[in-house]
C-alpha cells in the first residue's frame, strides 16, 4: 500500500497536518455536508461556503439563495436553514446557494490549501470511497466537530471511510485506527449509537429528529461535491 489515510478530529487540530499535497474529505454529518451532498445531487448548480452571515447576505443581492445556521437553528432572515430537506426543493435546481454554518463551512474554508477538497457524508459514502481509491493523493478526513471539539457522528464517518479503504490505504496515525474501531462497533445501528451524543440531543431539542435519521442513511446518492475556487460543484 503506497497511499495513507489520516483523520483530523477537529478543525482546531488542522495545523498539525500538512494538507498541501493531500486530498481532503470534509465531513459535517449533522448537517452541513449532508445538506451539500443532497443539494448537489438534486440539481443545485453550486454551493458557496462562507464564514460569515454578512458575506452570505451580500451574495443574496447578486441572486444567490442564502442558507445559514447558528447553533443548529436557521438564521432568521435567510432563505434556508441547515436541513437537507430544504436543499432538495425542486425550485433550487440550477440555482446558486451561499451558505454559512457553525462548523462545516469553517472546516471547508480551512481546507482551501489542499490539493483537492471534496465533501463527504454517509449519503455518498461509497462514491467518496471509490473516488479516494482512484486518487493519486494521500487522504485526510477532516471532521468539522462542534466549535473546535471532537464529535461522535463525524468521527463515525471517518471510521466508515477508513474501513472502506482498508485495501488501498494504510493508517498514517492513531485516529484512523480509533475511528475505524468505533465504526465497527456502531455500524449495525448508527442511529442508536449516536442517540446520546451531544449534537443529536442539541438537534432533538429544536425538533429535527427526521434530519438526524436522514443524515445517517448510507449511499442514498452517488454525487460528490468538489471545491472549485470558491464554489462547491458536482464532481
Amino acid at each position: 500500500m503506497s497511499k495513507t489515510i489520516d483523520v483530523c478530529l477537529s478543525p482546531d487540530l488542522l495545523h498539525l497536518h500538512s494538507i498541501e499535497d493531500k486530498l481532503v474529505v470534509v465531513v459535517d454529518i449533522l448537517r452541513a455536508t449532508s445538506c451539500m451532498t443532497a443539494g448537489i445531487a438534486n440539481g443545485v448548480e453550486s454551493i458557496t461556503p462562507k464564514a460569515s452571515l454578512e458575506e452570505c447576505r451580500e451574495l443574496k443581492a447578486k441572486g444567490y439563495t442564502i442558507a445559514g445556521e447558528r447553533n443548529g437553528e436557521k438564521v432568521e432572515d435567510f432563505d434556508l436553514g441547515n436541513s437537507p430537506f430544504g436543499y432538495m426543493d425542486d425550485e433550487l435546481k440550477g440555482k446558486k446557494i451561499a451558505v454559512t454554518t457553525t462548523n462545516g463551512t469553517v472546516a471547508i474554508n480551512k481546507s482551501r490549501n489542499a490539493k483537492e477538497v471534496i465533501i463527504g457524508s454517509f449519503l455518498n459514502l461509497s462514491a467518496v470511497a471509490e473516488y479516494c481509491k482512484k486518487s493519486q493523493y494521500n487522504l485526510l478526513v477532516l471532521c468539522a466537530g462542534w466549535k473546535g471539539k471532537v464529535n461522535m457522528e463525524d468521527s463515525l464517518f471517518a471510521g466508515a471511510l477508513v474501513e472502506a479503504l482498508a485495501d488501498t490505504h494504510e493508517s498514517a496515525c492513531d485516529p484512523p485506527l480509533m475511528t475505524a474501531k468505533m465504526y465497527e462497533a456502531a455500524k449495525d445501528d448508527l442511529l442508536g449509537f449516536v442517540e446520546k451524543s451531544s449534537h443529536v440531543n442539541r438537534l432533538k431539542r429544536i425538533g429535527i429528529g427526521k434530519d438526524i435519521e436522514f443524515c445517517l442513511t448510507i449511499d442514498k446518492y452517488s454525487e460528490i461535491p468538489v471545491l472549485k475556487g470558491e464554489k462547491l460543484i458536482k464532481l
